[in-house]
């Protein structure tokens, strides 16, 4: 029987098409309908709290209503919420392209703003294409990505995507892009590091580059964890790999740091994780960002390029610009929600004490980790996965996960068999081993023989 839907939920569902919904479905297992957060937890119109064990698609860093970034808000809601930024500028947006190029060291020294992660991938692709035409060479019109990679959902960013179920409908509609080998550590052959993993995947991308690098204008990539098709995770050497073979081919390396940027991975950005032996940083030529970087509060996306790449938009002739635009480019709102993220960075030591909720985290999980139920137990800063072996995952596994996890208190979305965590940065000890306690009690429910527990709904919460 489908369960009795609130006011809200009907509603929501006569009118709202929501995303990575098959909406047929959706009346079976109805939208969670949310009225507050606070801190980690969100809260339903019964009472009953979710702890947001994803950070809500990942982007909300700090935990939900944090007082310093609505004290921001506030302020700037007060002074100027929006102008547009085509032939007029404001300090949030300066500030904020600021203190971003800062963190490269300058390397990276324009940003563009945008709103949302796929609007940057398709930015940054278009960025390097433009700048090679620019310079005389418009044959370099071709992409090379990853296998398993994720860069979003609009057409050029679904180019670049391997992610069968977003692209297989659209696939007549999208440009060709080559495709390399990831470097998934799982893929280890027996006797194999990770480290050799990314040497094997960075061969396969040495050979197409010496062939073809003449068509290729950028190799575009997730650094470290490529997220939404299972947190694939992969050694630093393969960024490195890339930077030197994207050098000796001039080929443009894009990093997609949108889900790993922001401390996720342990560094701000994922890419500082690949400095060479002797410390010395390596860059991306365009990196792209968004999710955390708003907080979870605001739609923004920015790409960060190097002044090589700028300086060959420039000209007397308007049309070698860089014509991309939309009417909330830069918003005021946005960029100071961006810059409380930053403040908290830097006033809260947040990498330090990521590290020390990561150790707390990983430790609670240790006896997770060792279950003969699950592989691939993996962990990189504050991104936790593990898969569950076939065949005990079984039909319907992610969507009888998420429910099993409701009923403990935990708003978890398992990609297919891949069970992950990407919690806000707010855990303390008792919450680790809170939250390792019910993820294992998520997982014996979901793969016992009587799913009716998995079922059950949630008790209103206590505290």
């Amino acid at each position: 029987m489908p369960p009795a839907l609130s006011d809200l939920q009907q509603r929501s569902l006569s009118h709202v098409w929501h995303p990575c919904t098959q909406m047929q479905r959706a009346w079976q297992l109805p939208p969670l309908p949310i009225v507050r957060g606070q801190g980690p937890w969100l809260y339903d119109e019964q009472g009953r709290r979710y702890f947001d064990a994803i950070s809500s698609w990942w982007v909300n860093l700090f935990g939900h209503a944090d007082a310093r970034i609505n004290a921001a808000i506030k302020d700037q809601l007060d002074t100027l919420p929006h102008v547009m930024l085509a032939g007029c500028t404001h300090e949030p947006a300066v500030q904020l392209a600021e203190r971003l190029s800062a963190r490269t060291a300058g390397v990276l020294d324009h940003c563009f703003f945008a709103s949302d992660g796929a609007s940057a991938v398709e930015i940054a692709l278009k960025m390097s294409f433009h700048h090679w035409r620019n310079l005389g060479r418009p044959a370099k019109q071709d992409f090379v990505c990853l296998r398993q990679g994720y860069h979003g959902e609009t057409l050029g960013a679904l180019a670049v995507t391997d992610v069968q179920v977003f692209r297989d409908a659209y696939d007549p509609l999208l440009m060709r892009a080559h495709q390399v080998m990831s470097p998934d550590a799982r893929q280890a052959l027996p006797g194999e590091s990770a480290a050799d993993v990314a040497q094997r995947a960075a061969a396969e991308l040495e050979a197409l580059l010496a062939e073809q690098h003449e068509r290729i204008a950028a190799l575009i990539l997730e650094p470290l964890v490529q997220g939404a098709s299972g947190m694939a995770m992969h050694d630093p050497a393969y960024l490195r790999a890339a930077r030197e073979l994207c050098d000796r081919y001039q080929v443009h390396l894009i990093a997609d740091e949108i889900a790993v940027g922001c401390g996720r991975t342990g560094t701000f950005f994922a890419f500082e994780q690949a400095a060479l032996p002797d410390q010395t940083p390596i860059w991306p030529d365009l990196l792209c960002l968004s999710k955390g970087i708003s907080g979870g509060y605001l739609p923004l996306s920015l790409v960060l390029s190097r002044n090589a790449i700028y300086e060959a938009f420039l000209d007397d002739e308007v049309a070698r610009g860089f014509l991309h635009s939309h009417s909330y480019t830069g918003n005021a709102l946005a960029c100071r929600a961006a810059l409380a993220v930053l403040d908290r960075f830097d006033q809260d030591h947040v990498l330090e004490t990521n590290r020390e909720q990561a150790a707390q985290l990983t430790a609670a999980l240790a006896p997770l980790a060792a279950d003969p139920r699950i592989e691939h137990f993996r962990q990189r800063g504050m991104i936790w996965a593990f898969d569950v072996r076939e065949p005990l995952a079984g039909a319907r596994f992610a969507e009888r996960f998420h429910l099993a996890g409701r009923a403990r208190e935990l708003l978890i979305r398992p990609i297919g068999r891949t069970v992950y965590l990407l919690p806000p940065y707010v855990l303390d000890p008792a919450l680790s081993a809170w939250l390792a306690e019910q993820l294992r009690a998520t997982l014996d429910a979901t793969l016992s023989e009587n799913t009716d527990d998995a079922d059950r709904a949630p008790e209103p919460a206590t505290a």
